[in-house]
């Protein structure tokens, strides 16, 4: 799945130690540019990771992540991981909000044809057994 949106916050790293070795994580939260503003928080896993994809506060970026549900004594937990960050350069996301292709070019507008006559059909004779208007 894929959301695009601009960074708003940006959590502590969280470090830790598993029978593998050390790891780190960090999160993030993305808001929209839609009509109702939504927002996400989403994490990067890995110390690589975090430095490819060099996430900053303000930054608009498309998010490619995966929704998982694991379940921890009894309650179920969504974990939404982020396989991939783009940067997004800020003037496509006001451009594309507005219908706006960026780098297209547009010829000036073709004049309007006057509409053509439509033909007009006899008025129906009354019928005084079939009073319907239609």
């Amino acid at each position: 799945m894929e959301l695009q949106g601009k960074v708003i916050a940006v959590l502590p790293e969280k470090t830790g130690t598993n029978a593998r070795g050390e790891w780190k994580v960090q999160e993030y939260v993305v808001e929209t540019h839609d009509q109702y503003p939504r927002k996400m928080a989403f994490s990067v896993f890995g110390a690589e990771r975090i430095s490819r994809f060099n996430i900053q506060l303000g930054q608009e970026v498309t998010v490619s992540f995966d929704i998982e549900a694991r379940e921890y004594q009894g309650r179920w937990f969504n974990s939404i991981r982020a396989f991939d960050v783009r940067q997004v350069d800020p003037a496509t996301v006001g451009a594309a909000q507005a219908g706006i292709v960026p780098g297209a070019v547009f010829g000036a507008a073709p004049a309007p044809q006057p509409a053509a006559p439509q033909p007009t059909a006899p008025a129906p004779e009354a019928d005084p057994v079939n009073d319907l208007p239609f």
